[in-house]
């Protein structure tokens, strides 16, 4: 049908246009590409942000690995002080993980350093584009948000 073959053909257009942002933010000094994190560290410090703190297990499953590697991965995180481990208060026998205030520190660089690429970018857009970016912008975040809902 000629609208499904214009929706896929406009998201595969929007996708590649994102994808192309993404390059040109990469050529900056991120600091995701100045830390000594491994992608499977960093993806242990975004699941504790998301989740506050989390056990090994809980770990192992977001990540799809086994006890013993997320174990070596924590430790490597504790070492450089990013998260650290304490016993969970309901049952001994679990060792919770959490975000030290460097970790979160962490992201938050990270974040601001992509929030202020796009600000960079958006003081170049003339007012009537903002408007309409912020109008598209917004009806993303409901979609997502309708997604979260009904896939909890």
């Amino acid at each position: 049908m000629i609208v499904n073959d214009e929706r896929d053909d406009l998201i595969h257009r929007i996708t590649d246009t994102q994808r192309t942002l993404g390059r040109l933010f990469a050529q900056h000094q991120s600091p995701l590409f100045t830390s000594n994190l491994t992608m499977r560290q960093l993806k242990v410090v975004m699941l504790l942000s998301a989740r506050g703190s989390a056990g090994g297990q809980e770990l192992a499953a977001g990540l799809g690995v086994g006890l013993g590697t997320v174990t070596g991965i924590v430790d490597r995180l504790v070492a450089q002080g990013l998260v650290s481990r304490h016993e969970d208060p309901h049952d001994r026998r679990v060792r919770r993980v959490e975000l030290t205030p460097a970790g979160a520190a962490f992201l938050e660089e990270v974040n601001s350093f992509g929030s202020e690429q796009m600000r960079r970018v958006m003081e170049h857009l003339d007012t009537e584009t903002l408007r309409a970016l912020e109008q598209v912008t917004r009806a993303i975040v409901a979609a997502a948000e309708k997604l979260e809902e009904t896939s909890s």
